[in-house]
């Protein structure tokens, strides 16, 4: 077991991330259009219909029934937001859903430093001790085509004393698994200083197979 600072081979390939960049900038693209078209068609309507044509003066409505007023003369609260504000609202959650996919895409990585797993995502960074934390397998479901879903085998390391979790997935950019090397490392870090009986049995089990699929990665 080293000490030394290992990046994990997790995340998306080239290909992906070009495709979730493109699709994340046009879902920002298409949100925004929706949030600003309002700012600029409203004042342009208002301009056509001619109903933004104020008088020069509050002196030539002073005449005027208080009914008759326009609204930006007369007294009182001011009128809300409009059809097309309400309509540039849409658009909000394209924008939000463009930034996440970029996040995402962009910052997913995981690290092993010694023991410690780090694991960032689009928001936030968690790191757990694998040496003391709860692991187990899991999995997550990956479309690997138009119809297709595959599930991705995955290691669950949970922190006893905080309940903070990672989730690291075992495929590797464009590979079936991780390089076998660093299945080796996670493994190496699972059973560092670990007992082997009781709870612990489980945790080496799960290391025993992570050194099987860095030994025969062609069975997956």
């Amino acid at each position: 077991m080293t000490n030394e600072k290992l990046r994990l081979s997790i995340g998306a390939g080239p290909g992906q991330r070009a495709f979730a960049a493109v699709t994340g900038v046009l879902l920002v693209a298409f949100g925004a259009a929706f949030v600003l078209l309002p700012l600029v068609a409203d004042p342009l309507l208002r301009r056509l219909t001619g109903a933004s044509d104020p008088f020069p003066s509050y002196e030539d409505a002073r005449d005027l029934p208080p009914g008759m007023l326009p609204p930006e003369l007369q007294d009182g609260p001011r009128q809300g937001p409009g059809a097309a504000g309400l309509v540039g609202l849409c658009g909000l959650p394209f924008v939000l859903l463009g930034l996440y996919l970029l996040l995402r895409i962009l910052r997913t990585a995981a690290w092993l430093d010694g023991t410690r797993a780090r694991v960032r995502g689009a928001l936030v960074t968690r790191t757990v001790d694998l040496a003391t934390a709860d692991v187990s397998a899991g999995a997550v479901p990956y479309r690997a085509g138009s119809d297709a879903v595959a599930r991705v085998p995955t290691l669950v390391a949970r922190d006893p004393a905080d309940g903070r979790r990672v989730t690291i997935p075992l495929q590797g950019m464009g590979l079936a698994t991780l390089p076998g090397y660093e299945l080796r490392a996670l493994a190496d870090a699972i059973t560092a200083g670990r007992p082997d009986d009781g709870r612990h049995a489980d945790a080496h089990a799960l290391a025993g197979q992570l050194r099987a699929m860095a030994a025969n990665p062609l069975r997956f």
